[in-house]
């Protein structure tokens, strides 16, 4: 079944403070971000600062260059910036496909994908492969984002 926002609603000990609180983040990566989708899930996640600290991530989540963060932060300010270059992360390039401007990035490999969310004080990661469908990785993280936004993050 669909991991519902009202599993991120029902989590009273969540702290406002990223740093003081780790674990709950993990808690958000580990159970919301590779949530079980009619069988599928995204294959790496993570929750990163803007400052680009990793706040959480999965096992499976690529080692990233800091430049390729500061990358994906300017095509949050200027949207369009990466479509020429790509998407990198972790080694792997991505094609810009359409996503928000400012809001979210959309990128495409093969058979997967990515969807990137930013928020007022992180990035939201998931990446994905097929049988896992783009539609299902961006509800997955743009939803999370979406509530991490309400509350403040």
């Amino acid at each position: 079944t669909f991991c519902s926002i009202n599993k991120y609603r029902a989590q009273k000990n969540f702290k406002k403070n990223p740093r003081r609180k780790i674990m709950s983040w993990q808690v958000y990566v580990d159970e919301h971000l590779l949530c079980d989708i009619e069988g599928n899930h995204l294959s790496a996640a993570a929750i990163i600062g803007l400052d680009g600290a990793v706040w959480a991530k999965s096992s499976t989540f690529p080692q990233f260059k800091p430049s390729e963060i500061d990358a994906i932060l300017n095509d949050f300010k200027e949207p369009g910036s990466l479509a020429p270059t790509g998407l990198h992360l972790g080694g792997s390039k991505y094609m810009v496909i359409q996503g928000e401007p400012g809001v979210v990035i959309r990128g495409k490999k093969g058979p997967g994908g990515i969807t990137i969310k930013k928020t007022g004080q992180a990035l939201l990661f998931g990446i994905y492969d097929e049988p896992m469908t783009p539609g299902q990785c961006n509800l997955v993280v743009e939803r999370l984002g979406d509530y991490l936004v309400e509350q403040g993050y």
